[in-house]
């Protein structure tokens, strides 16, 4: 009688392994559908564009377009980065030029700090994420990309840089040099 039971227990565990297995793998197939479904949408979307845009349009806009807001949509400190900004913060990091220590996007065409890096003039300063950059040495960052932000936040070392920030919920830039 106890050897039944055992083998019955036996048996019904191994079955649900079986069929919770088959479940996981089904589970991974529509996953991987799904994504080939959003691929598909996305290249549905990129003949539209390509086809029937009023003027053309390079594929790479669209792709990096897509990308930015893909990662963007994740949350404020996700960004893609294209591959001159990732240069230009290469030159960052070998030393050739220095910058105020902040990682910065573009949310909504305005400059925003994504985050001070600790000990750096910006984390000193008390530079904090979501402090939107309205002026850089006196000129308006309305328009610029981060790329060119970036540039003009960095400079030879010892050289200093004057931003203006809005953070949320002041009503007046405050200024940082």
């Amino acid at each position: 009688m106890k050897k039944t039971i055992v083998w019955s227990i036996i048996g019904l565990i191994s079955l649900a392994i079986i069929v919770g297995g088959d479940v996981t793998a089904s589970q991974k197939r529509q996953k991987e559908e799904e994504v080939y479904k959003n691929i598909e949408l996305f290249l549905d979307a990129m003949k539209i564009v390509e086809n029937q845009y009023v003027e053309p349009v390079e594929n790479k806009k669209l792709v990096y377009g897509a990308l930015k807001g893909m990662l963007g949509s994740l949350d404020p400190y996700s960004a893609f980065l294209e591959p001159e900004l990732t240069q230009e913060l290469q030159i960052e990091t070998k030393g050739e030029f220095h910058g105020v220590g902040m990682e910065i996007t573009s949310k909504d065409g305005i400059i925003t700090v994504v985050s001070p890096i600790e000990d750096t003039p910006a984390w000193k300063a008390g530079i904090k994420a979501g402090d939107k950059i309205i002026e850089i040495n006196g000129e308006s960052t309305k328009g610029l990309t981060t790329l060119e932000a970036a540039r003009k936040l960095r400079g030879k070392k010892g050289t200093e840089v004057t931003i203006s920030i809005l953070r949320e919920g002041a009503t007046e830039l405050k200024k940082i040099t």
